[in-house]
């Protein structure tokens, strides 16, 4: 599927299940909250906001963590509104100024 549909219905999503750790940033960014399909994930940081839950990889666990985030969506939701925990987009800036710095 193309990057741009894909997206598209990333956001007009109630919540995303996947196990890509792409799509799990993907759905921090659109505010949709994300269920992962794995038993670990490398953006800790979204699972510490409580917008991104391990589900693991069985069935009765996936099963009980959809039943938790639709019954709590109203919590859910509101979570997305902190400070980006990865950073405002000027990190290629720094680089450069750093590099400018070292010539």
């Amino acid at each position: 599927m193309p990057y741009h549909d894909m997206m598209k219905l990333v956001r007009e999503s109630t919540f995303v299940l996947t196990d890509s750790g792409g799509l799990q940033k993907e759905a921090f960014w659109s505010k949709v909250p994300c269920i992962t399909l794995r038993d670990t994930t490398e953006w800790v940081e979204t699972v510490n906001l409580g917008v991104n839950f391990i589900a693991g990889t069985k069935k009765d666990s996936i099963s009980s963590t959809i039943k938790l985030v639709i019954r709590n969506l109203d919590e859910i939701k509101p979570r997305f509104n902190v400070k980006n925990p990865y950073g405002n987009g000027n990190a290629s800036k720094k680089i450069l100024n750093f590099l400018i710095q070292c010539l």
